[in-house]
């Protein structure tokens, strides 16, 4: 009998354990955000990001998945010259997941080395937003 309550108590320790790392986990949070950026304004792009870090504080990090999807001009702003480059940065640290699209790219003949570091790339950014609403994913364009 004290055996069949040691391993009880091991299983809800480690049900307990594994909780506290899921909570913790940036991925297959509570919480799924997708938001547009698709203008060329750094006025905009800040206010993205001021999103995307008031949605973390206020539900906590690791209970939302927030992504930024860039495309058309908006993707000016995550090149290597960009005046956001340091929140975008900072946001990427925090565990927002920047994406820039690849069309856009192409169409613009911007290369990856003319991008940001540690940034995402998704094959089209509208195909992006339509498959994460689609998912149930909330939806934010600034």
């Amino acid at each position: 009998m004290s055996r069949l309550l040691s391993l009880l108590a091991s299983a809800v320790l480690m049900l307990a354990c594994g909780a506290a790392t899921a909570a913790d986990a940036p991925r297959g949070a509570a919480h799924k955000v997708v938001i547009q950026v698709s203008d060329n304004d750094p006025a905009k792009w800040n206010l993205a990001l001021n999103n995307a870090k008031n949605i973390q504080q206020d539900l906590g990090k690791g209970n939302v998945d927030i992504e930024l999807v860039a495309y058309g001009p908006g993707l000016n702003m995550l090149k290597l010259d960009s005046a956001v480059s340091m929140r975008v940065g900072d946001a990427l640290a925090q565990g927002v997941k920047i994406l820039a699209c690849e069309n856009t790219m192409t169409n613009t003949r911007t290369t990856r080395a003319d991008m940001l570091p540690n940034i995402g790339y998704v094959p089209a950014g509208v195909v992006e937003l339509m498959e994460k609403q689609q998912q149930g994913w909330a939806y934010i364009r600034p």
